[in-house]
């Protein structure tokens, strides 16, 4: 069976028996150990020993006086954070069920980093065992920021860290017959070259087809399928769509803040003018296997996704809005 994803520290965690992943101090240590927790050479005797005792005992209690009594602000600040990360996940049983917590609760202070990265490992204990490069790829929309790329009439997403530092309009292996010079080229992912994923999967260097009625929307239905029966143990169906037509949008989950916005305007009935309607990159529609589970005022009507890009052709997945923003009774959890 094909590896993936392996720089998200997976192989440090234990599974439960309901195969969520347990903390271990082997993936605690990992955070301790990161750059911006290195104690320079300047750094204070205080930062020096909490360092040092943190790498031996990742679950030591740390009182706010330890942390006031480092001589750097920034060195506080870091330590604030990651602590508080530390400190969510040994509340909890599961890495899943900190997560479910977080994204409940509504509260905002847990830093995009430590929530991607969250994201990025409950993602692939939920897609262990997939053997479909198409699908990983999609789903890594759940915890990287895209780019639209231009090409023609379809819709290609590449990973903004990967094609939006050194050049805003990078080339695609597929564009390259059109002459085209940069120096940032990404591959987009086939039939053909879908054999390479496995090996390139923590470089995140494969560009995306999201066009409409492609294995690209059909890949992120699945990725969203399995994200929801995992940290919900709700079955659903989900199918792309190329447009609405005259569906009623009894309900629906914008899939980022712009697609939210969206929403909300033809949920009042508003016309989307052209600029606006050319943002939404997809739809799709959400079925429930068992209707019994759905709000009674809902039972029996589909949920429609909404995926939209930014004014500025970028792309940011909010995945809490796929367990907060469904229709169901009580906050269920398989893990």
């Amino acid at each position: 069976m094909n590896d993936f994803w392996i720089a998200c520290g997976h192989h440090l965690l234990d599974r439960d028996e309901g195969g969520g992943l347990r903390v271990t101090d082997e993936f605690l240590k990992a955070y301790f150990a990161r750059p911006e927790l290195m104690p320079p050479e300047d750094a204070c005797p205080v930062e020096r020993r909490l360092h040092r005792e943190l790498l031996a005992d990742p679950r030591q209690a740390v009182g706010v006086d330890e942390i006031a009594a480092l001589a750097d602000p920034d060195a506080r600040e870091n330590w604030q954070l990651v602590l508080a990360f530390r400190d969510l996940l040994l509340r909890h049983p599961t890495l899943e069920a900190a997560y479910l917590a977080s994204v409940r609760s509504g509260a905002s202070d847990l830093p995009p980093l430590f929530a991607n990265q969250l994201v990025h490992v409950i993602l692939r204990n939920a897609l262990d065992g997939c053997d479909d490069p198409f699908v990983l790829r999609a789903a890594e929309l759940f915890f990287r920021i895209q780019r639209v790329l231009p090409h023609e009439q379809a819709v290609l997403l590449g990973d903004e860290e990967i094609v939006g530092g050194r050049s805003p309009t990078p080339v695609l292996s597929l564009m390259s017959m059109l002459g085209a010079t940069t120096d940032a080229v990404v591959d987009v992912l086939s039939e053909e070259n879908a054999g390479a994923y496995w090996q390139r999967s923590d470089q995140f260097d494969m560009a995306l087809d999201l066009t409409a009625g492609g294995r690209g929307s059909a890949a992120l239905a699945q990725a969203m399928t399995r994200w929801i029966s995992h940290l919900l143990g709700i079955d659903v169906a989900i199918e792309p769509l190329r447009a609405l037509q005259d569906e009623q949008l009894t309900w629906y989950v914008g899939l980022d803040a712009d697609a939210t916005r969206l929403g909300d305007r033809l949920w009042h009935g508003e016309e989307l003018d052209q600029r606006s309607a050319d943002r939404v990159l997809a739809l799709f529609r959400l079925t429930f296997a068992a209707p019994s589970r759905t709000l009674d005022d809902v039972r029996g009507e589909p949920v429609y996704l909404i995926l939209s890009m930014t004014a500025d052709q970028k792309l940011r997945l909010k995945p809490q809005n796929l367990l907060t923003g469904l229709p169901v009774k009580g906050p269920e959890m398989a893990t």
